[in-house]
C-alpha cells in the first residue's frame, strides 16, 4: 500500500504541518489509491464528512461512487473514468448525495500524483459544494429562457395582430394560421361558425380538409359520450379540451368529424381551443404542437390569440353589418335615371366598397313643374351618420326645389333649415335648374354650395362653371348666388363628387385640370358613353365615393364612334318601371353599336331584369359590354341565391324565363359582393 501522506517524525517535521493543514481546511479533500483494487479510498479530511455526512470509517477502503444517486449525470461520471484511465487532471460539476439521501451539486477536482520515477501513486481530490450557485445559474437560466419565450410570445401576438388588420376575413384566418403553424406548431386550422354549418375558415400545414358540415350543438352525444368540440362551441366549456383520434367518441358528434377531418388518424393528439365572441363562440383554433405536449405556457398564449381572432371576427361582423346598413340606406334614397324628354341624362354612383367604406355621395334628378332639377352633394363621412345626414339633405333640397325656381333661393332655405336641423356633418352641394326655351335650347341656372364646379363642354371648348360659388352648406348667412348659362344641341354638362378626381398622389387642382382635359377629348354622342369613358380613365381605382350626372342636350340620334368605348351601364330601381327602361336602354345601344342582336337581346334583359325585380333585393344593375365573345348583358342584384330555372313539367303560366334565355344565349351566374351577378352572352357575328 502506498502512503496517501507524506510521512511524519522528528526528521520530516514539515510533513506533520501539511496534514494539519489539509485537515484545518474547509475544502473536502479525499486520497485514493489507484494501485489497489477498485481505487479506494485512502484518506479524507474534516470537511469531506461534514459535506458528505459520512464519517472516516464509513469510507475509507470504498470507492467514492457511494456518492452518486439516481439523478447523478452519467456523462459526467463516464468523463471523470476517462479521465482517471487516462492518468490526467479533470473537473467536473455533478449532483452527489449525503448519507441522509440529500442532494448537492459537488464541484470535483481530481488530480494525479507521480513520484520521482513517474510512477502513479495516488489521485487527490478536492470536493466543493456549489449547491447555492448551480440552483441560482439554474434560476438564472430558468429566468432567461422566460424570457426569450416572453419576448417570443409577444413576437407572435405582433405578428397575429398585423395579420388581423386585414379586412377580408378569409385572409386574415389564413394569416394568423400561417403565423401560428411557422413560430409554434407543426399544424393549425381555424373553423368558424357560419349559417348552421361548422366550416374551415383557414389552415396551416394540412391538406385535404373537408370544407365544412351541417352544425348541431348537443351538449352530449347520441349515446352519452360527451361531445367536447359541441360543448365549447355551446359556450358551456371556454377552456382548451385535448381531442385523441382513438378516443371514444359518437361517430355523429362534432368532435368525431373535427378529428375525421382535421385533425387526422395519424396526426395524434391534438388541442381544440373556443374562439370566443361578445356573445356567442364563433369558431375554433384546432392545433398541434411541432413535439411532444404544449406547456401551459403554450396553451395560454393561444388561448389569447383564438380571443383577439374572436374579437376581429366580431368587429368584422359588426363594420360588415354597419356598411350594408348605411349602403342600403344610401341606396334607398339615390333615384333612378329617370327619362327627360328632350335631355339625355345618364347617372352613376358607386360606394368604395373596396376600403370597406360607405359614405354621403348622392344625386337627384327632379322634375318640378316645366323644368328639370339636378343637384349632387356630399356630406363628410363614411358611416350611417353620413348617409342619414345625406337622406336629410335630399329630402330637404327636393322640398324646396319644388316650391322655389331660383336655385340661390333654394339653397338659402336648405342653409335656414339645416341651422335649425343641427346636422353636425359637413355637406357640400351643386344644384341646377333646367327650363326650356324652346325645341333644343335650355337655360341651366345654378348656385354651389362649396361643392366642385360642373364641367361644361359647349362648341368644342371646355370651362369648368366657377360662377355661383359660396360657403358649405348651413355655413354663413348671406345670399346665395345663381349663374345661368344657354345649352344647346350637342352640350354637355358634367356633375360630379371628388371621389372622381381626387388621389392620394395628385392634388385636387391637378384632378380637375385632368377632367378637364379629358372632357376635350370626348368620344361618345351619348351621355352613358361619355359617362363610361369617364370611369374608364378617371374612376378605375376611387379612393372614395363617387358620384357622377352626364347630362347631354341631344343632336339627333347617337352615332357610332369606332373609337368608343363598347361598354355601358346603369342602376335601376327594383320595381317593374325597371323592365321598360332596361329593354329600351339595350335597344337603344345594339342600334349605336351596329349589333344585329336587338331583339334577342330585348328578349335577354327583358327576362333578367324580371327575375331580379321578383326574385332579387335592392337596386339593380345593368351592363352591356360588346367583346370578342359578343355581346354580354350581366344584371346584379343584392341576393345572394342563385336563379333556377322552372322544371319544364310545371304547370301553371310564367316562371320559363330563363328557358328563354337558355335558348337565345349561353348564360351563367356569380358571386359578387353580397348577391349575384347573371349574365348571358349573345353572339354577333353574322353567321352566328
Amino acid at each position: 500500500m502506498v502512503n496517501p501522506v507524506p510521512a511524519s517524525g522528528p526528521e520530516h517535521p514539515e510533513h506533520l504541518d501539511f496534514v494539519r493543514a489539509l485537515e484545518a481546511t474547509s475544502v473536502s479533500v479525499l486520497v485514493t489509491d489507484p494501485n489497489q483494487d477498485d481505487d479506494p479510498l485512502v484518506w479524507v479530511n474534516q470537511a469531506f464528512a461534514r459535506t458528505t455526512g459520512y464519517d472516516r470509517g464509513e469510507v475509507l477502503g470504498r470507492n467514492c461512487r457511494f456518492l452518486q444517486g439516481p439523478d447523478t449525470d452519467a456523462e459526467a461520471v463516464a468523463r471523470i473514468r476517462a479521465a482517471l484511465t487516462e492518468r490526467r487532471p479533470c473537473t467536473e460539476t455533478l449532483l452527489n448525495y449525503r448519507a441522509d439521501g440529500s442532494p448537492f451539486w459537488n464541484e470535483l477536482s481530481i488530480s494525479p500524483v507521480f513520484d520521482d520515477a513517474g510512477q502513479l501513486l495516488n489521485f487527490v481530490g478536492v470536493q466543493q459544494d456549489v449547491t447555492d450557485r448551480v440552483e441560482a445559474d439554474a434560476r438564472l437560466r430558468e429566468a432567461h429562457a422566460n424570457e426569450q419565450r416572453a419576448r417570443a410570445g409577444l413576437t407572435l401576438l405582433a405578428e397575429v395582430a398585423e395579420a388581423l388588420t386585414e379586412l377580408d376575413t378569409l385572409l386574415m384566418l389564413h394569416g394568423v394560421a400561417d403565423v401560428l403553424a411557422r413560430d409554434l406548431l407543426a399544424w393549425c386550422a381555424v373553423l368558424v361558425v357560419g349559417d348552421g354549418d361548422l366550416r374551415v375558415g383557414a389552415t396551416a400545414g394540412l391538406d385535404d380538409v373537408t370544407q365544412s358540415r351541417p352544425l348541431q350543438l348537443p351538449r352530449r352525444g347520441a349515446h352519452g359520450v360527451d361531445d367536447a368540440v359541441a360543448a365549447q362551441l355551446a359556450g358551456s366549456d371556454r377552456l382548451p379540451v385535448p381531442l385523441d383520434p382513438q378516443g371514444l367518441h359518437d361517430e355523429d358528434s362534432v368532435t368525431r368529424w373535427v378529428l375525421n377531418q382535421v385533425c387526422g388518424a395519424t396526426r395524434g393528439v391534438c388541442q381544440s381551443i373556443p374562439v370566443p365572441g361578445r356573445h356567442d363562440v364563433l369558431g375554433l383554433l384546432v392545433v398541434s404542437p411541432k413535439k411532444g405536449q404544449l406547456d401551459q405556457q403554450e396553451l395560454d398564449l393561444l388561448v389569447e390569440v383564438a380571443r383577439r381572432v374572436g374579437l376581429s371576427l366580431d368587429n368584422a361582423k359588426l363594420y360588415t353589418r354597419e356598411h350594408l346598413v348605411a349602403e342600403t340606406l344610401q341606396q334607398s334614397m339615390l333615384p333612378e335615371q329617370i327619362s327627360v324628354p328632350g335631355l339625355d341624362i345618364w347617372s352613376y354612383y358607386a360606394p368604395n366598397v373596396d376600403h370597406a367604406q360607405v359614405g354621403g355621395d348622392w344625386y337627384d334628378v327632379l322634375q318640378p313643374e316645366d323644368a328639370v332639377g339636378i343637384v349632387i352633394g356630399d356630406v363628410v363621412g363614411h358611416d350611417i351618420e353620413a348617409a342619414a345626414a345625406m337622406g336629410q339633405l335630399r329630402s330637404v333640397v327636393r322640398a324646396y326645389a319644388y316650391e322655389q325656381e331660383e336655385p340661390g333661393t333654394v339653397l338659402m332655405r336648405v342653409d335656414q333649415l339645416v341651422k335649425g336641423m343641427r346636422i353636425s356633418r359637413s355637406a357640400t352641394m351643386v344644384y341646377a335648374r333646367l327650363e326650356e326655351d324652346e325645341p333644343g335650347q335650355w337655360e341651366m341656372s345654378w348656385s354651389r354650395a362649396g361643392h366642385l364646379p360642373p364641367i361644361l363642354v359647349q362648341d368644342g371648348k371646355v370651362r369648368a362653371l366657377m360662377e355661383g360659388g359660396g360657403t358649405l352648406v348651413g355655413v354663413g348667412d348671406r345670399p346665395r348666388e345663381t349663374s345661368s348659362v344657354m345649352l344647346g344641341p350637342g352640350d354637355v354638362v358634367i356633375f360630379y363628387t371628388d371621389g372622381l378626381i381626387e388621389r392620394r398622389s395628385r392634388r385636387m387642382l391637378d384632378g380637375l385640370e385632368r377632367l378637364q382635359k379629358i372632357c376635350g377629348e370626348l368620344v361618345p354622342t351619348d351621355a352613358a358613353g361619355i359617362g363610361e369613358q369617364l370611369l374608364a380613365t378617371l374612376g378605375q381605382a376611387p379612393e372614395d365615393d363617387m358620384a357622377i350626372v352626364v347630362l347631354r342636350v341631344p343632336s339627333g340620334e347617337p352615332h357610332l364612334v369606332p373609337d368608343g368605348p363598347r361598354q355601358r351601364r346603369w342602376q335601376l330601381a327594383g320595381d317593374p318601371g325597371s323592365i321598360g327602361r332596361a329593354r329600351r336602354m339595350t335597344v337603344q345601344t345594339c342600334r349605336l353599336w351596329g349589333l344585329p342582336v336587338a331583339g334577342e337581346a330585348e328578349l335577354v334583359v327583358s327576362e333578367l331584369v324580371a327575375n331580379a325585380v321578383l326574385h332579387g333585393w335592392g337596386a339593380i344593375g345593368l351592363r352591356l359590354a360588346h367583346t370578342d365573345r359578343g355581346l354580354v348583358l350581366e344584371v346584379e342584384d343584392g341576393n345572394p341565391h342563385p336563379p333556377e330555372p322552372a322544371s319544364p313539367d310545371r304547370e301553371g303560366p310564367g316562371g320559363f324565363g330563363l328557358h328563354v334565355v337558355a335558348r337565345l344565349a349561353d348564360w351563367g351566374w356569380r358571386r359578387s359582393g353580397p348577391g349575384k351577378v347573371v349574365w348571358a352572352v349573345l353572339p354577333t357575328s353574322k353567321d352566328r
